[in-house]
């Protein structure tokens, strides 16, 4: 393992960037995915049937295709964003799709009797989802919101095919220099248990404070 102490610098460098990129497409996820769910539960149907295209086309689109029409096929049409912008917005309107679904089976979850009293209180339907049933809904999927937030994590991998210098994209570029690939990878293997790991614990910890304020 000394190459990967001996280049440990750009692991760091790697890692930096992977974290920054998890957090802000998650972050774009989350308010995607909870505007998505939140139409897919709409009495309105064309916001029903938009939110069911939008979720059943992007995550049935591999995401490295998503990536490389992004950033490569949209320029042609005038639409050009940065490397690291790009990947936000790509990993972002990807993972919302999951998001979205999660969220929607927490709405669902939801007593019907929830809905019921707020609407005979006269609250609208926004009101209702708004103060009534999503903040009952987001403390049930606390669990696979963080699943989806790990997925984020090795997900972000697939930046490095439009030049984000990510982790895999130091990797791949230090094997090559180095023609040493098994520690070389087996390295950056570590690094993301490293921040998988963490993650999975922090998300329990959320998950029993949520439980006791229940």
């Amino acid at each position: 393992m000394k190459v990967v102490l001996d280049n440990l610098d750009l692991y760091l460098e790697g890692i930096r960037l992977t974290v920054e990129l998890t957090l802000g497409s998650f972050a774009l996820a989350l308010v995607i995915g909870t505007l998505t769910a939140a139409a897919r539960v709409s009495p309105v149907p064309p916001l029903r049937a938009a939110g069911m295209f939008y979720v059943e086309t992007v995550r049935n689109t591999p995401l490295l295709v998503i990536f490389v029409l992004f950033y490569f096929a949209l320029p042609k049409a005038g639409i050009q964003y940065p490397r690291f912008e790009s990947a936000i917005i790509v990993l972002g309107l990807y993972t919302g799709t999951f998001v979205a679904e999660t969220v929607r089976s927490g709405i669902n979850a939801v007593a019907g009797g929830q809905a019921e009293a707020a609407r005979s209180l006269g609250l609208t339907f926004p009101q209702t989802l708004g103060v009534v049933v999503l903040p009952q809904a987001l403390r049930t999927v606390v669990p696979p919101l963080g699943s989806v937030f790990i997925a984020l994590i090795k997900n972000s991998s697939l930046a490095l095919v439009i030049g984000v210098q990510e982790l895999t994209f130091e990797a791949n570029h230090l094997a090559h220099e180095t023609a040493r690939a098994i520690p070389v990878y087996l390295g950056a293997a570590i690094a993301y248990l490293l921040l998988a790991l963490p993650s999975g614990w922090v998300v329990a910890v959320i998950e029993r404070k949520v439980a006791i304020k229940r």
